[in-house]
């Protein structure tokens, strides 16, 4: 099956995962996937991840470790949000003095720029602008 958005693909099976309560999440892996975990993780959204082979078909599979807080039963996700900005549909280009400010800078902006995939406050600190992708809390 073709996913016409892999990226609000992937953010919609961490949003689901995190509101059920799953430890772990699994979808198929591509670099940007990757550049954008990486990016969770640093920022202590995600234990961590890696990148397995997929069984019975060809390509990688991406796993996703969900982090929590709290003991058994007051349990909850450290992410609290995720909202996909910039959309095969509408694209959503910032200038480098137009990077948005997730939450008063309690989340994360992550933007697609020549440079790479980043953090909002990082593309600041190296004046570049780019493709704003989702942003989380």
């Amino acid at each position: 099956m073709t996913i016409s958005d892999p990226i609000g693909d992937m953010l919609t099976r961490i949003r689901n995962a995190a509101m059920a309560g799953h430890p772990t999440i699994a979808m198929p892996s591509s670099k940007l996937k990757l550049a954008i975990a990486g990016i969770l993780q640093d920022e202590g959204f995600l234990e961590n991840f890696d990148e397995v082979p997929a069984e019975g078909r060809p390509g990688q599979v991406l796993r996703l470790r969900l982090k929590y807080v709290g003991e058994r039963r007051e349990r909850r996700p450290v992410l609290s949000g995720l909202k996909r900005v910039s959309r095969p549909g509408r694209r959503v280009y910032v200038g480098k003095t137009e990077i948005p400010w997730v939450r008063s800078g309690l989340g994360v902006a992550i933007l697609s720029t020549p440079k790479g995939v980043m953090t909002g406050m990082r593309a600041r600190q190296l004046g570049v602008g780019g493709e704003v992708l989702c942003q989380v809390w």
